[in-house]
């Protein structure tokens, strides 16, 4: 049962630091209260390692990259590594150009991350040092089916073991994997895509369950991705006549923010392959 983990996170408010995309770092910051965490942004080079150095956790997206946000990537990354705090990569884009996909093969050489967590097509890019994205979005020739399910697992799995860090793949079909299980996560919506920006706010989300489950990342990554899943299909279910996307993402967010641990438990769709 997973709702526990979000129990944790509203008992403990975490407090998250997010160098993120700009064009979603409002709602960003607006889920991680939502969920009971706390979020701080910056991404200047000579402000970052205090940030870091207050909070628990660092959540790094590069949806939106310039060359002084890169600088402050490595420099936030490195202080957080030096204190043993939890550490997220959201590799928005990866593949799309050089200087993406050059920037978060680097961070993931340079820094040692607790999650790395983006759509399939970003995470068989980091993979393989190639691949295509349409934009921010999965190639749909990526796409994990029902079909593809178990090549889909072995190869999380394998990119785990190898990276050390727990491999979160979001899409029609969620994969939350270590080197040794995968959770099989089947809650949301397909709306859900009609909103810019749901896997970076996930991503904060997530660094706040990480810094608030210390000691169960695999468990606690699945339960975030249940919750905003979850979150899609409540949000969903209230929606009325004449509402359109900018309604369903407060609706979104609404439900994150009354999301509980029954209510988690109850609505959680997975298995563990």
């Amino acid at each position: 049962m997973l709702g526990k983990y979000i129990t944790n996170v509203r008992s403990s408010v975490p407090l998250v630091h997010n160098i993120t995309n700009y064009v979603t770092v409002n709602d960003v910051a607006n889920v991680l209260l939502a969920c009971g965490g706390s979020p701080i942004m910056s991404d200047e080079p000579d402000d970052v390692a205090d940030i870091t150095s207050i909070c628990g956790g660092l959540n790094i997206n590069i949806g939106t990259l310039n060359k002084s946000s890169i600088e402050g990537m490595f420099v936030a990354g490195r202080k957080a590594n030096e204190l043993g705090h939890v550490t997220l990569l959201d590799p928005v884009g990866a593949g799309a150009s050089a200087l993406r996909t050059n920037t978060a093969v680097k961070l993931m050489d340079e820094i040692d991350f607790t999650v790395i967590r983006g759509n399939i097509s970003e995470i068989k890019t980091l993979a393989m040092g190639s691949g295509t994205t349409k934009g921010v979005d999965a190639d749909v020739a990526d796409a994990v089916t029902e079909d593809s399910l178990d090549e889909a697992v072995s190869f999380v799995k394998e990119l785990a073991e190898k990276t050390g860090s727990v491999i979160a793949i979001t899409g029609a079909i969620d994969l939350v994997a270590d080197k040794d299980r995968c959770f099989v996560i089947r809650n949301g919506r397909p709306e859900m895509g009609k909103i810019t920006g749901t896997g970076c706010q996930l991503s904060g989300m997530m660094t706040a369950f990480l810094v608030a489950n210390p000691d169960s990342p695999l468990e606690a990554a699945a339960a975030a991705v249940c919750t905003m899943g979850l979150a899609g299909e409540i949000g969903w279910d209230n929606m009325k006549e004449g509402d359109g996307n900018s309604t369903y993402r407060n609706r979104i967010i609404d439900a994150i923010f009354n999301m509980d641990e029954e209510t988690l438990d109850k609505g959680a769709k997975y298995e563990i392959k």
